[in-house]
């Protein structure tokens, strides 16, 4: 049988090299390897008659004494070389298996769904949810769902007490005996079998939110639950989940005869808007904050309960970190914009749960359009008022056609320069920008990472491929991640993204992995980094031992218990290790016809 030997180096190509001598990897990089160089380069003879150990003969001669320089060399260096080769050598053993699978889908999901993928940054909590679940909750709320248009709706209720559904509409339980009107609901909540819906792909999936939206609503914990479990199942260990935590305090401050009576204008001041937020703020601002708490709370309570996180060992999704984005809806009149934006900040103080914000809503719609400068003078005014409060916006979301040509040349650029956006989300139109190469140029200089959503780009956008701007971002310098955006609504996840890059990117192994370790580089999660340069990933000092062994000295142990970001750095640094310390299979061509080609 012909045999590729992708796995390693034992018999049949197994990796032999994936567990390190004992102390091997503690050894420290930067002065291990180079430590020796000083003495060897320094002070003449008698401090190199030291490091060779043995006196030199004064007849020895200048290409003797060369000769046992190269061997002092090698011998300075040589031990640190191998100490670090194990760890080289698991990660390029697991390259190999990759490169020999990347055609074979099969054996490469397989490979993908195993990888470590660090966070998810762009995660829409209600598109997080696929249909089958919207439709269960349905049927709990005895809700009613329309057969044509597929809108859910409450239910009335009889005297009786039953639920009552008026026509055309039937209970949404009928859907789960009805295999027709089952699988039409689900087309409906989900771009699954989009192109028969006589819709473009843009329009089939905004359309979905407000047709399932009503199954979403006092479901904030099992949607928290169900994200968790998926992710924790893919290898994710962080997540960064936007939704809007609004509620009855929140409508009592906006009907408040005070902001009822404050108008926004398109040329807002900052004068205005300081007016707006005290007015805001003297007429509920913070009870619509606690609000926004008390339900974070009881929905992590029903999260932690759905997932037996009490219990020991807890289930599966206890050991992802999710952390929320205060999504703002950016399609509302502008003073409910502002407000939502005022809450965003807010919240960010109050509670370490809430580690930044977001704007949502199309942003071809006119709403958004339109408002789109006077949105960015809002965040422009209120992150002076909170300098320590994250931002990260969708910005670029849009095509030629999608929108007239002006609509393409400045949103990167203002939600960088007067938003002070620190990630963007989706970047797809960023080469129609105004001065597009200094604009990515400027993006890698102050490291804005860009949240790459393949699947939603392809399928809402219609941009996949080599018209997909990932590479160019790359190719700059921008940091980038993989992030799902609505994996429910695009009946994908994070195991599929990657997938996507690998099958239509072309990324490497080590591109997923740089992508892994950018997403928690660039994640708001609280602390310092693990890294103490983000280009590098060189660890801090503390930590320089840490990041490949498995133990955690002490020093680099108070470190991470001061910084959460670092944590689960280190957790990731760790979920690497073992990953890429497997025996991986040999590759045999007859056994894979995928990979042979």
């Amino acid at each position: 049988m012909k045999t590729r030997k992708l796995g390693g180096a034992g018999e049949g190509g197994a990796s032999t090299l994936g567990t390190p001598p004992p102390g091997a990897r503690n050894q420290p990089r930067c002065c291990a390897r180079w430590g020796g160089l000083s003495p060897v380069l320094g002070d003449g003879v008698e401090t190199k008659s030291k490091i060779i150990g043995r006196p030199i003969p004064p007849s020895f001669g200048r290409e003797g004494l060369s000769l046992l320089l190269v061997t002092a060399l090698f011998l300075a260096v040589a031990p640190t070389f191998a100490a670090e080769q194990p760890a080289r050598s698991a990660e390029a053993q697991t390259e190999r298996y990759f490169e020999g699978i990347r055609k074979d889908p099969n054996l490469l999901v397989a490979f993908l769904l195993e990888m470590p993928k660090g966070g998810d940054l762009h995660n829409h909590l209600s598109g997080a949810i696929y249909a089958e679940t919207l439709i269960n909750w349905a049927k709990d709320e005895r809700a009613c769902v329309d057969p044509k248009t597929f809108y859910l709706t409450p239910s009335l209720k009889l005297t009786t007490g039953d639920p009552y559904c008026p026509a055309p509409t039937v209970l949404a339980e009928t859907a789960l005996s009805d295999p027709i009107l089952y699988r039409a609901m689900i087309d409906a909540y989900s771009m699954r079998n989009w192109k028969l819906s006589g819709q473009s792909g843009h329009d089939h999936f905004f359309d979905t939110f407000e047709k399932f939206g009503a199954a979403t609503h006092g479901n904030l914990g099992p949607m928290l639950a169900e994200t968790a479990n998926r992710a924790e199942a893919q290898h994710e260990i962080y997540q960064e989940l936007m939704f809007t935590p609004t509620g009855k305090p929140f409508g009592d401050m906006l009907s408040s005869e005070a902001v009822e009576a404050t108008k926004l204008t398109d040329n807002a001041t900052p004068e205005t808007l300081a007016a707006m937020r005290k007015t805001l703020t003297d007429n509920g601002l913070s009870a619509a904050a606690q609000d926004a708490i008390r339900q974070t709370d009881e929905a992590e309570k029903i999260r932690n309960s759905q997932l037996k996180c009490g219990a020991s060992p807890g289930g599966a999704g206890c050991q992802v970190t999710q952390r929320y984005l205060f999504q703002v809806l950016r399609g509302l009149p502008k003073e409910i914009v502002y407000a939502q934006m005022l809450l965003g900040f807010e919240l960010a103080l109050a509670d370490k749960r809430f580690v930044g914000l977001n704007l949502a809503m199309p942003e071809d719609y006119y709403i958004p359009m339109h408002d789109f400068p006077l949105h960015m003078q809002m965040l422009k005014f209120l992150r002076a008022q909170y300098p320590n409060v994250h931002v990260t916006l969708h910005a670029g979301e849009l095509v030629a056609g999608l929108v007239r040509p002006e609509g393409l040349r400045f949103h990167i650029r203002d939600s960088v320069e007067i938003a002070g956006a620190e990630r963007i989300g989706h970047g797809v139109d960023v080469l129609n920008e105004n001065n597009p190469l200094q604009l990515l140029d400027e993006m890698a200089q102050k490291r804005v990472m860009v949240e790459i959503c393949l699947s939603s780009n392809a399928t809402v956008l219609a941009v996949s491929g080599k018209a997909h701007p990932l590479h160019d971002y790359m190719r700059a310098g921008v940091p980038v991640a993989l992030a799902t955006d609505d994996e429910g609504v695009s009946r994908s996840d994070l195991t599929h993204e990657y997938m996507r890059g690998v099958e239509e990117q072309n990324l490497t192994y080590l591109e997923l992995k740089r992508m892994a370790r950018a997403s928690l580089e660039h994640s708001f999660i609280h602390g310092a980094s693990l890294w103490s340069d983000a280009k590098t990933f060189a660890p801090v000092k503390d930590c320089a031992g840490a990041v490949s062994v498995a133990s955690i000295p002490a020093a680099c142990q108070k470190y991470l218990d001061a910084n959460e970001k670092a944590k689960l750095q280190l957790k990731l640094e760790q979920q690497f290790r073992d990953f890429e310390g497997r025996q991986w299979p040999a590759i045999t061509v007859e056994s894979s016809p995928a990979a042979a080609r």
